[in-house]
């Protein structure tokens, strides 16, 4: 059953309301899907139909995402990082796998290199780990605003404000970029990445214009457990762009680990 934004939850993190789904085996080992920068769970909704049955899915909207409220606390990766914890200490999971999409992504690498005991796998795809001062993801992200945004992805944005219970795109745009661009350089993994010790999975699209091939190749050098699977015929949005060797891949990294 896909992700639909309906028969969910709420978990509260200080003045915000974080929403979650979920289906799959109950009794299963959790698996957590963290979506990308202005989009929400039900993006993962090509990729969950081809994973392994035994699983328990659990879908989460980032703050101020999908039907989840922003608060009043200043988005960043950390914050989302201490989102997803309050989420696993709700639930009661245990042995989570984190699957992570761009922002889900970097929230995924901040929760691996923290070594929190619930988390054993995580599976990040199209995600940063560091955003250096010549990136050429700096200045795209930076030409981003709500209406570049509506305009390229206006079914999301409208599904945005009917489901959202406070929703304010504008805000929320603005609150992603001030994660995006990071001015502090504080917010990003860096090098706390060689502390992560679990195993890894990177799933890159060759095509991504936003992540560079070279910085998933340092990414690895770094850290023992990860390895790296470049996508051909695929861009930024490769778990849906290539699915099923997506999936393919997860379910075998899985297996193995």
């Amino acid at each position: 059953m896909p992700f639909t934004h309906h028969n969910g939850a709420y978990s509260t993190v200080g003045d915000a309301r974080i929403y979650y789904e979920e289906n799959g085996d109950p009794a299963g080992q959790p698996l957590l899907f963290l979506h990308g920068g202005l989009g929400c769970l039900s993006d993962c909704n090509a990729l969950l139909k081809r994973l392994p049955s035994r699983l328990r899915l659990i879908g989460m909207d980032l703050r101020g995402h999908g039907r989840s409220t922003l608060g009043s606390a200043e988005l960043s990766y950390l914050r989302h990082q201490t989102d997803v914890e309050a989420l696993c200490e709700h639930l009661d999971l245990r042995d989570v796998i984190i699957l992570g999409f761009s922002d889900g992504g970097i929230a995924a690498f901040k929760l691996a290199a923290a070594r929190r005991p619930r988390i054993s796998h995580v599976i990040a795809a199209g995600a940063h780990w560091r955003l250096q001062a010549d990136a050429p993801a700096r200045d795209r992200f930076a030409r981003i605003d709500s209406s570049t945004w509506r305009q390229r992805f206006p079914d999301a944005v409208a599904h945005y404000e009917q489901v959202n219970p406070e929703p304010d795109f504008n805000r929320l745009v603005r609150a992603v970029k001030h994660l995006w661009l990071d001015a502090s350089g504080q917010d990003y993994p860096n090098a706390s990445i060689s502390q992560i010790a679990i195993p890894m999975l990177l799933i890159r699209g060759d095509g991504d214009f936003l992540l560079e091939r070279d910085e998933m190749a340092q990414f690895q050098a770094r850290v023992k457990h990860a390895r790296l699977l470049n996508l051909p015929s695929a861009g930024h949005d490769v778990l849906n762009e290539a699915a099923e060797a997506s999936a393919s891949a997860i379910r075998a990294f899985l297996e193995a680990s």
